[in-house]
């Protein structure tokens, strides 16, 4: 394609690669929402990930919940995994709805632990103690 062409490439290629991982996500999801459904899913998902809190974790289904498609949680992990803007939020705070870490990311459970969350025997985050539910935010604004 362009990967030796020198200018403005960049760019085009950029455009190829966001293309390719928004239809990577979308590709389950399709027939339930439009594009411009799937970009303000992104963005809401990526919103509420920005706002979990250092020391806390929340669910994929949580943050699907949140963002009103309650049924894709596993589109919440696609668009994480996909966008490149995810890296520089706190990605490392969602697990799965048992407190499982992404298989594959080894370093998820450092993080966390780096963060003060503990895990129980079962090598799950114990959720009763380090899960962010949306009426703690209600609670942080009353203070």
């Amino acid at each position: 394609m362009c990967l030796f062409i020198i200018g403005n490439c960049k760019y085009l290629f950029g455009f190829y690669v966001f293309i390719n991982n928004f239809v990577a996500v979308m590709k389950d999801y399709l027939d339930k929402m439009t594009p411009e459904q799937a970009r303000l899913f992104r963005d809401d998902v990526l919103n509420i990930v920005g706002q979990i809190p250092y020391g806390k974790v929340t669910t994929y289904g949580h943050i699907a919940a949140l963002a009103g498609w309650p049924s894709h949680s596993r589109m919440v992990g696609r668009t994480l995994r996909y966008t490149p803007e995810a890296e520089f939020l706190p990605c490392h705070r969602v697990v799965n709805k048992e407190g499982r870490t992404a298989p594959g990311w080894s370093r998820q459970r450092s993080l966390l632990e780096e963060e003060g969350v503990h895990f129980k025997a079962d090598g799950h985050v114990d959720m009763r103690q380090y899960l962010w539910e949306i009426k703690d935010i209600y609670d942080n604004e009353t203070d």
